[in-house]
C-alpha cells in the first residue's frame, strides 16, 4: 500500500492555534469523527452525502486533526474520511485508537490482548488507506471509564509496532493516573485522551503535568455530565455573550492550558462552523468566576494561551 498526500494551504485561522504532537504540527481545534456513523455508533449514517460533507468542510476550514478508530461502526468512520479526504493533504493527520471492538448488541468489550491490537492496528491502516498510522492512541479502561491494572503488555505491542513503522507516535486513553506512569517508564507517548470538562476537572493536576512535559491532553464529552444547576450557570454566561452553552465549554477549554486539545463532533458542517466560532469565543473575568463555581476539585482559572 502507498501512501499519497496532497498539499493544501487552510483557508482560516482556527481558534487556539497549534500544537505540535511529537512532530506532527496540528490544530489545537480538532474533529471528532464518530458522530459520522449511525445511532450507537454502528452502522452507516442516515446521510452519508452529509458526513462526506462535513469532512470535506473540516480540512476546508483548516482543521488538521482529525480523531477517528476503526471500532466505530465498525470500519464506518475510517472509510468515509478515506472516501472524503484521500489522498491527505499533507497538513492533515489522522489520530485512530485501539484497545475496543464491537458487539452484537452493540457494547464496547476491550480488545487488549497482542493478538487484538496487530489486528486493529492493519485494519486501521487498511481501511484509512494509509502505510504508517500517524498517532495510535490505547483505549484503557472500558465504556464506563477508566479501570486499574498495567497496561504493560498492551502498550509493548503498540510499541513494537511502532518499531516495526507501523505508527509514528503513541498516545493513551480512558487511563488513569497509575497507569499513565507506567507508561512513562516504558516508551515515549504525545497525548492523553480523557474525560475532562467544567463539571468534571479530576485531572487538573494531570493536565499541568502533561503541560510541562509537552504531551497533549485531548478532552472527550467537553459538554457532559453537568447537573441542573450547573448548566444554568452555563446557559447564563452564554447567554451574556448570545451564544450556545456549548461554544462556553469549548471557549473555557482552550483558555483552561496551551496542550488542551479538542476533537469536539457533529454530523452536520452547519454545526461545525458554529463550533469553530463559538470556540474563539473571548470569555471575561466575570464569566470565569461565575464558571469557577462549576466543577470541584481545583477549581483554578483557565490559563491563557
Amino acid at each position: 500500500m502507498t501512501t499519497t498526500r496532497t498539499t493544501t494551504t487552510a483557508s482560516t485561522a482556527l481558534p487556539g492555534g497549534t500544537w505540535t504532537l511529537g512532530d506532527l504540527t496540528v490544530t489545537r481545534f480538532g474533529y471528532g469523527a464518530m458522530q459520522l456513523a449511525g445511532p450507537g455508533v454502528m452502522g452507516p449514517p442516515a446521510d452519508r452525502d452529509g458526513a462526506l460533507a462535513v469532512l470535506r468542510e473540516a480540512v476546508r476550514l483548516g482543521i488538521t486533526h482529525v480523531d477517528t478508530a476503526d471500532a466505530y461502526g465498525p470500519h464506518v468512520t475510517n472509510e468515509l474520511i478515506r472516501e472524503a479526504l484521500h489522498p491527505y493533504p499533507d497538513s492533515l493527520h489522522i489520530v485512530t485508537k485501539v484497545g475496543a471492538r464491537r458487539d452484537a448488541a452493540g457494547g464496547w468489550p476491550p480488545a487488549r490482548e497482542p493478538d487484538d491490537l496487530r489486528r486493529a492496528v492493519h485494519d486501521n491502516l487498511e481501511t484509512l488507506g494509509v502505510d504508517t498510522l500517524d498517532l495510535v492512541n490505547l483505549r484503557l479502561g472500558d465504556a464506563t471509564g477508566p479501570r486499574p491494572g498495567s497496561l504493560a503488555t498492551a502498550y509493548e505491542t503498540l510499541v513494537e509496532l511502532q518499531r516495526q513503522g507501523l505508527i509514528r507516535h503513541l498516545g493513551l486513553s480512558n487511563a488513569t493516573p497509575e497507569q499513565i506512569a507506567e507508561a512513562e517508564t516504558i516508551a515515549p507517548f504525545v497525548c492523553v485522551q480523557n474525560l475532562y470538562n467544567l463539571a468534571h476537572r479530576q485531572d487538573d493536576a494531570l493536565i499541568d503535568r502533561l503541560a510541562a512535559r509537552g504531551v497533549a491532553y485531548v478532552p472527550y464529552f467537553p459538554l457532559g455530565g453537568f447537573t441542573p444547576l450547573q448548566s444554568a450557570t452555563l446557559s447564563q454566561v452564554a447567554g451574556r455573550h448570545g451564544v450556545r452553552p456549548t461554544a462556553v465549554a469549548l471557549a473555557w477549554l482552550l483558555r483552561r492550558s496551551p496542550n488542551i486539545l479538542l476533537i469536539p463532533g457533529t454530523s452536520s458542517a452547519a454545526h461545525l462552523r458554529e463550533n469553530v466560532t463559538g470556540a474563539g469565543l473571548t470569555l471575561s473575568e466575570e464569566d470565569l468566576a461565575a464558571l469557577d463555581t462549576i466543577g470541584g476539585g481545583d477549581r483554578r482559572t483557565p490559563q491563557a494561551p
